[in-house]
């Protein structure tokens, strides 16, 4: 069997480890004598898998018992919608604009009350994120919304904002549990898990308790009120069972790597292996500012289309998969999520010198 290395940014890499015992376990979960595809979400052998999920992730990230654990569906974009129409009492709200996800939601939110944009790196190309240590801040603002790591411009918050005391929701999609995190300074929480965490088809939102009410917008039907989720533990409907499966699977495989300080570790290893290649290099130039940078994406280009697509051509036939930027930047895109290994980026790095060899002029 032959594995290439898969720098795509989501769906994206997963544990190897991972994914062997999930073979293992197809045709018979733990003695059960089927799969967890077929098995009934409100049996006792799906009940454990959830409910060992849940405080798998509440250790990884220290979760204060304040706030609930929710795996929901419809992807980061039906967030999108479903944080206004939940958290929007006073119908105000502040978006900091860094990327498209982020402006899809501001956008979103705008069609249920008054979206304000407080700050925007549009005007390069959301190359940067936005100094955020003193931002106008709307005194009826519900809250403040960030995407925390923009995964098509390789950028990401190193430092929260300044919400002056306002609530903070964070998309954290494409960074969830790639370093510890302070859950207190959140009122919520969330990201598709396709990017680091498991398969498509999931989302894990955690909510402060006190935020989830039933002072919701008008007319928000049931499935998307956060307490309908939180008062049945995911469970109001049938819940993507076997993604959240494959979720606790992963939770279990961080804390065999020694949990979310040892996974930061890891990451900015391989950050560093790539940046510090391109600060160097005559050929490729990483798009995004320094003191922004991704540790989870990494964007670049060589300034020539042909070239670019040259690159990501040779680098497919080497084994190094995923690499084409997104159009909004162009270029190459590394994702390096927590499953991708050291030597997957070292590898990376040997075939970018090489060709930066045979390209150089």
């Amino acid at each position: 069997m032959k594995r290439v290395y898969n720098f795509s940014a989501g769906p994206a890499t997963l544990p190897e480890e991972v994914l062997k015992e999930a073979a293992d376990e197809m045709l018979d979960f733990q003695g059960t004598g089927m799969s967890v595809m077929e098995m009934s979400h409100r049996s006792k052998a799906f009940d454990k898998i959830i409910k060992d999920a849940e405080q798998d992730l509440r250790d990884l990230m220290g979760i204060p018992d304040n706030y609930k654990v929710l795996f929901l569906q419809g992807g980061a974009h039906l967030q999108f919608a479903m944080v206004p129409m939940n958290f929007m009492k006073n119908g105000v709200a502040d978006y900091i604009v860094t990327g498209n996800w982020a402006k899809r939601a501001w956008k979103e939110a705008s069609k249920f009350g008054k979206a304000n944009c407080v700050a925007s790196s549009e005007d390069r190309n959301f190359s940067y994120i936005p100094d955020c240590s003193d931002l106008p801040i709307d005194d009826d603002a519900d809250y403040v919304y960030i995407c925390q790591n923009n995964t098509i411009y390789g950028t990401q918050f190193h430092t929260l904002p300044n919400t002056k005391g306002k609530t903070l929701v964070a998309d954290v999609s494409s960074c969830f549990l790639s370093e510890p995190v302070e859950v207190e300074k959140y009122g919520m929480l969330y990201g598709g898990v396709q990017k680091n965490i498991g398969p498509a088809g999931v989302v894990i939102a955690i909510i402060r308790e006190d935020l989830i009410t039933e002072d919701v917008y008008p007319n928000t039907p049931t499935m998307l009120q956060y307490k309908t989720h939180a008062d049945k533990e995911s469970l109001y409907n049938t819940p993507p069972a076997y993604g959240i499966y494959i979720c606790g699977k992963v939770f279990k495989w961080l804390k065999k790597m020694g949990g979310l300080s040892a996974i930061k570790e890891r990451n900015e290893k391989k950050a560093s292996l790539l940046y510090d290649f391109l600060d160097g290099s005559s050929l490729f130039k990483g798009t995004a500012e320094k003191d922004s940078r991704s540790y989870m994406n990494v964007d670049f280009v060589t300034g020539d289309k042909e070239l670019d697509a040259e690159f990501v051509k040779e680098a497919e036939a080497a084994g190094l998969a995923g690499l084409k930027g997104h159009r909004s930047v162009g270029g190459m895109r590394a994702s390096i999520y927590n499953a991708m290994s050291v030597e997957g980026v070292e590898a990376l790095v040997k075939f970018m010198k090489e060709f930066e060899k045979r390209h150089s002029k």
